[in-house]
């Protein structure tokens, strides 16, 4: 009994320890004046500095602690900076603004319309789909060519036969015959409209709605559908139709790969049989191996068989127009993850339907905001008849007097005039010198309203996103601190030539010539070259005369002092080996930078200090660093002592241990 109320104690009193006790997320690792830094934000940013969380599980306790301290001092900064009242800065909030709008934009454009389309193209690339297809062109009257489509599915749902009315009604000359067969597609390699309609249709059946493409419209039968293999790798046997004659013999081909196969089928290995039997001769060196191909990369006939095969296996023979084949599967590709592949969807996306989606999505925002054109104004102008042109000029025009306040668009209570539009369209180099006619002012009209459209999503994204709201914040909180740094540490620092000096004077140890050599170089490419000038020297010509006209350096060719070099340190060959001559003395040829050198030494200088002179840019660098620190420190001083910061770091034992 007494052991049951014992446990039952414990059982109260670790339930109220636990309720007590704070959530993971809200344990405190820091406090600064009344503000608090709790483990869940010390996670969160730690983890943008990161990249992963599997990497911040491994970082050290050291690290943690490091980066809290330099997290609570931008968090005091930060604090100063509302203090300060930046956030009711003017310049501040029109230049975050102006990036909310820009930055909102691409972001916009990127999660609606690139990564959900990359998204879906991956998920329908992962299968390979056989389509036939009945197409109609419109030779005198798209309408007519369109009824003609739903008039052949009708009759399809009422039991005709698909092959019939293919080879009847299709305009497709090289499919008709075969039941309008297009043979495999695959995602992102087709018309848009007209793989997207495949892949909605079920195998066996008939898309409901033709679809429309550059070349008539299409009546959609999808016959087939697998799991794609991305690429495989075959090897093959080639018996040639065409002797040594260029006769063709069919005959005698068959008969050479039959008795290739018995071979095959008696156990001859592969790769032996390619290279001694087979008539491709850019294979059969290597075996007859072919490497990796897609889908569609072979004739057709090949491309069939090999595709159904399977790994290590060698298939029947095989008959195209080059001749007959056997085929041995010897790798297959596997379908690659999102990551492995994302780059290469991104381009075949943006190439084959990024436009369409981006229509889409602009249709989408027109609805959402109201989006009118004002049809009547643009008719005005375009019937004034004048012959304006996109330019300077049309400023000038005596029309754009009479509308220049006139509503060409409007969208979510908000007017722009032609005049706007205009000005828009000074930035729009492409249709310079264009005229002015009604299917222009539609189209930029329709250009410019996209990306205001684009714009006011933009301007509530903060609001409605909360990925792209932490973006924002973090660009706020960095131009805060820039302004910050400015305020208290770059602009406070004070170059005079009395302060520089006498931080030289106090340091002029860290400035320094190395030894130095002041030489000159004959190089050639060529050791034959390089030996003829040696001996030319040996023979007392002048080195000056020798380099000024055949040293192969860039720039020195022809030159009074070509080669001359200034006083250099020792951190190349050629000024090596010149520091290990006297003074007027010349090298024998040596190996150097790809080809030949010869130097000769004009001057030495052992190390020095440097004059402040010539220290002067270093000088002014390193006392511009050591200033900023100082300056730096003395304000993280001042906010130490404001906010008095306190900070736990045995509880950074916890980081990124919970589920």
């Amino acid at each position: 009994m007494r052991t049951c109320t014992l446990l039952a104690i414990a059982t109260i009193a670790s339930l109220i320890i636990s309720s007590c006790s704070p959530q993971h997320s809200n344990i405190v690792v820091a406090e600064y004046g009344k503000d608090k830094i709790t483990l869940g934000e010390f996670e969160n940013a730690y983890l943008k500095n990161a990249g992963s969380i599997e990497v911040a599980q491994k970082d050290s306790i050291s690290k943690y602690r490091n980066f809290l301290d330099l997290y609570v001092n931008f968090k005091m900064k930060l604090r100063d900076a509302y203090v300060r009242g930046f956030d009711s800065d003017p310049a501040l909030n029109a230049e975050l603004k102006d990036y909310k709008e820009k930055i909102g934009i691409s972001y916009l454009l990127e999660k609606k319309i690139v990564d959900p389309g990359i998204r879906k193209l991956y998920e329908q690339r992962k299968y390979e789909l056989r389509v036939s297809h009945i197409m109609i062109r419109p030779d005198s009257s798209d309408d007519k060519a369109k009824e003609l489509a739903y008039a052949i599915i009708d009759s399809l749902k009422q039991g005709k036969s698909w092959d019939e009315m293919a080879n009847k009604y299709s305009a497709d000359n090289y499919s008709k015959s075969s039941g309008g067969d297009i043979y495999w597609i695959t995602a992102g390699t087709i018309i848009p409209s007209f793989e997207e309609a495949a892949y909605e249709t079920k195998v066996g059946e008939v898309n409901p709605n033709p679809v429309k493409t550059q070349y008539g419209w299409h009546v959609i039968k999808v016959t087939d559908k697998r799991e794609r293999i991305p690429e495989i790798r075959v090897s093959h046997i080639l018996a040639s139709f065409k002797t040594d004659s260029a006769k063709i013999d069919t005959a005698a081909a068959l008969k050479k790969i039959e008795d290739i196969k018995k071979q095959l089928d008696n156990g001859a290995d592969f790769a032996e049989l390619a290279k001694k039997y087979s008539d491709d001769p850019s294979s059969k060196t290597n075996n007859g191996d072919l490497g990796f191909f897609a889908r569609r990369t072979m004739v057709k006939e090949f491309d069939e068989a090999a595709f159904n095969l399977k790994q290590g296996e060698v298939s029947d023979i095989v008959k195209t127009r080059f001749g007959f084949h056997l085929i041995k599967l010897t790798d297959m590709k596997p379908y690659p993850s999102f990551e492995e592949d994302k780059e290469n969807l991104r381009k075949i996306f943006k190439r084959t339907r990024y436009d369409n989606a981006y229509t889409a999505y602009v249709d989408s925002l027109k609805d959402k905001y109201n989006f009118k054109v004002n049809n009547n104004i643009i008719s005005f102008i375009a019937n004034i008849g004048d012959s304006s042109k996109v330019g300077p000029d049309i400023w000038n025009k005596p029309w754009r007097q009479q509308v220049k306040d006139s509503v060409i668009y409007s969208y979510s209570n908000k007017k722009v005039t032609v005049d706007t539009l205009l000005s828009h369209l000074e930035n729009m180099p492409e249709y310079k010198n264009n005229l002015v006619t009604e299917k222009l002012l539609n189209t930029i009209a329709g250009k410019d309203g996209a990306n205001a459209l684009l714009a006011e999503e933009a301007s509530n994204l903060d609001k409605t996103d909360p990925e792209f709201a932490s973006l924002m914040e973090d660009y706020k909180n960095g131009i805060y601190i820039f302004k910050l740094q400015d305020d208290e540490v770059w602009s406070k620092i004070k170059i005079d030539s009395t302060g520089l000096q006498n931080y030289y004077l106090q340091n002029k140890e860290k400035f320094k010539w190395p030894d130095r050599v002041k030489y000159q170089e004959i190089y050639s490419r060529k050791d034959s070259l390089i030996n003829s000038y040696y001996a030319r020297l040996n023979k007392g010509e002048s080195f000056d005369s020798l380099v000024s006209k055949y040293t192969e350096h860039t720039g020195a060719m022809g030159k009074a002092n070509a080669g001359v070099s200034q006083l250099v340190d020792l951190s190349n060959l050629a000024a090596q080996t010149a520091n290990n001559l006297d003074i007027g003395n010349y090298s024998k040829p040596f190996k150097n930078e790809g080809g030949w050198s010869i130097v000769r030494v004009i001057d030495k200088e052992p190390a020095r200090l440097k004059t402040f002179e010539e220290a002067k840019a270093e000088v002014s660098g390193m006392y511009q660093e050591n200033e900023s620190k100082r300056l730096e420190a003395e304000y993280l001083t001042s906010l130490k002592s404001m906010y008095k910061p306190e900070i736990d770091y045995n509880k950074l034992e916890e980081a990124f241990k919970s589920n």
